[in-house]
């Protein structure tokens, strides 16, 4: 079992959001897997695809932009990290 699955229910969602950044560096690649790279995303579409794995998504996709997973410019997102 890998750092992601410890922290992710039997459907996928997660029952926490590490504390620790190490921890959470895994588990938000895990997450990072669900954006194309090369495709842009508006917002309510990175929101929708993050409360899919937490309903607070807000605090995932701050995660995402500030460790380097995803980027963003003018409510436009898209994946620069992660495993490919």
């Amino acid at each position: 079992m890998d750092i992601a699955e410890r922290f992710l229910t039997d459907d996928g969602r997660l029952h926490t959001i590490p504390s620790k950044q190490a921890k959470r560096r895994h588990v938000l690649d895990h997450i990072a897997q669900s954006f194309e790279p090369g495709v842009r995303y508006a917002e309510r579409d990175v929101d929708e695809t993050l409360k899919t794995f937490h309903p607070d998504h807000a605090a995932l996709r701050r995660y995402l932009v500030e460790e380097g997973f995803l980027a963003r410019e003018n409510n436009v997102y898209w994946r620069i990290g992660g495993t490919v």
